[in-house]
């Protein structure tokens, strides 16, 4: 492989490839630091096939970018011998604005490169927020988030995590059925209320992209993904590594697989829908707890010996297993995520078994597990979306 130190024909040849490779070597070395962490130069070469010297040039560039930190490993950490080699890690400095609207609340966090939630606040709401209100409440949490840190961020950009249909070529939100909007521009408006560039996708899919590269899915090719929330189920589906998103980036609604033929009406106008007969409202209101309490649903549901509760447990589980039927048949996927609340369904022991109505064959190498990042999801995969761009090229976002 060629490299931008490398005196070799492709490096000298026209139309800029010299300027090309280097700002790939740029993204290069700052995806492998912000998906996997700390990582000392030795590592860097060894995980990428480029030389010392273009390791060193690259993280010194990275580095004076203000996108990572270099610093010398702590005496004695090091097992090999010789001169130790410098650690490189994703700058703290850099920032990206998480919002989740949600029916009850709204979720406002600063996520760093590297996938760390450093500052969230949830915001709680009477009823199902508008788009102004949303708007209004996150620029103030934000302005509040950012005046509490001890030193200034650099603010890449707002990532919206929205529970419904967004569309992918200019973040419109479609439909949100649980908050009654249709055809709202929320990142049009988010981008002119911050001033900070702004793009939006459906909640469900940034979680399992969030999964898919910091959690339980990091590494999965082909994966399916669920969760549930106060504003209903959804999820996602990576196949061949590549996110199915649809014609307009609809793809993957499991909170309208149809589990139940003698089902409630739904949002959506249909009937039986999984998120109109499973849902985060009765299981919480079965063991009494509120909409902020949600973290205690677990361990609610299985001390748990009311009669009531275990029927409504029971049952819930009944139609989880229908849905995962219809996806690890449709997607012959290596790896099942269950996140939100219908993890909470399950004991980690029991989570394994929710494909066990599914075509023996396609469940015979199927990993079932629960999300690893827990409430911080959302904010990473929001996060996530608002960093690729810079990812892909940390040179040119930055204009130099």
């Amino acid at each position: 492989m060629s490299s931008a130190a490398d005196p070799s024909p492709r490096a000298h040849g026209v139309g800029g490839t010299t300027e090309e490779l280097r700002r790939s070597n740029l993204a290069r070395i700052l995806g492998l630091v912000h998906r996997r962490g700390e990582l000392s130069r030795a590592e860097l070469t060894r995980l990428t096939g480029l030389n010392r010297s273009t390791i060193g040039n690259i993280t010194s560039e990275l580095r004076d970018l203000g996108l990572v930190t270099e610093s010398m490993p702590e005496s004695g950490v090091s097992s090999r011998a010789g001169r130790p080699s410098p650690i490189v890690a994703a700058s703290g400095d850099v920032a990206a604005i998480a919002v989740n609207p949600e029916v009850d609340a709204i979720h406002v966090g600063l996520v760093t490169l590297g996938g760390r939630v450093s500052r969230r606040v949830r915001i709680e709401t009477s009823a199902a927020p508008s788009s102004a209100d949303v708007v209004e409440l996150a620029r103030a949490a934000i302005a509040g988030l950012l005046a509490l840190q001890p030193t200034p961020l650099r603010i890449v950009g707002v990532g919206l995590a929205v529970p419904g249909l967004v569309r992918t070529a200019d973040g419109q939100v479609r439909s949100a059925d649980h908050l009654g909007w249709v055809d709202e521009p929320l990142t049009e408006m988010m981008a002119e209320a911050t001033g900070y560039r702004t793009v939006a996708a459906n909640a469900a899919q940034l979680g399992m992209r969030a999964e898919s590269v910091f959690g339980a899915g990091r590494g999965v090719d082909d994966l399916v993904y669920l969760i549930g929330g106060a504003s209903g189920i959804g999820g996602g589906v990576v196949t061949g590594g590549q996110l199915l998103t649809g014609a307009e980036g609809y793809a993957a609604e499991f909170g309208h697989t149809f589990v139940a033929s003698d089902g409630v009406a739904c949002t959506c106008g249909s009937t039986g829908c999984f998120e109109a007969e499973v849902t985060q409202g009765a299981l919480l209101d079965s063991v009494g707890l509120g909409a902020s309490e949600v973290d205690a649903l677990a361990g609610r549901l299985r001390e748990s010996t009311d009669p009531a509760v275990l029927d409504l447990v029971r049952r819930d589980r009944e139609l989880v297993r229908i849905a995962l039927r219809n996806a690890v048949n449709l997607f012959n996927p290596a790896m099942v995520i269950v996140g939100g609340f219908l993890a909470a369904l399950y004991a980690d022991d029991a989570i394994a078994d929710l494909a066990a109505d599914s075509i023996a064959a396609s469940r015979e190498s199927l990993a079932v597990a629960p999300a690893l990042l827990g409430p911080d999801q959302l904010m990473v995969g929001a996060a996530e979306l608002v960093f690729s761009e810079l990812l892909l090229d940390p040179a040119a976002i930055l204009g130099v």
